[in-house]
């Protein structure tokens, strides 16, 4: 898990072009939009590639974005969740 959240910060960091922001100085539960780390609605669309393309996870909807992105935590759990293997 650790792993995960690791690496989306430096995705966003790195993606997004934040120069301003250091991976490590995101906190897991740092909203990702608004007043946390303050991305915006381009930088949620770029996330949602970003996702798709590093973890091969798809995000269906924008109800199921805006719960997945309200913090690296958030994100990396739905990531952690949709990439566990199904047991049938």
């Amino acid at each position: 898990m650790q792993d995960i959240k690791r690496r989306l910060k430096e995705m966003i960091v790195t993606e997004l072009r934040l120069p301003d922001i250091k991976p490590e100085e995101i906190d897991d539960d740092a909203p990702l939009f608004g007043e946390g780390i303050g991305l915006d609605s381009l930088d949620a669309v770029e996330l949602v590639v970003l996702v798709q393309k590093q973890f091969n996870v798809q995000i269906a909807d924008m109800d199921e974005g805006r719960e997945a992105f309200m913090s690296v935590r958030t994100l990396a759990d739905f990531i952690r969740e949709r990439s566990a293997p199904q047991t049938g």
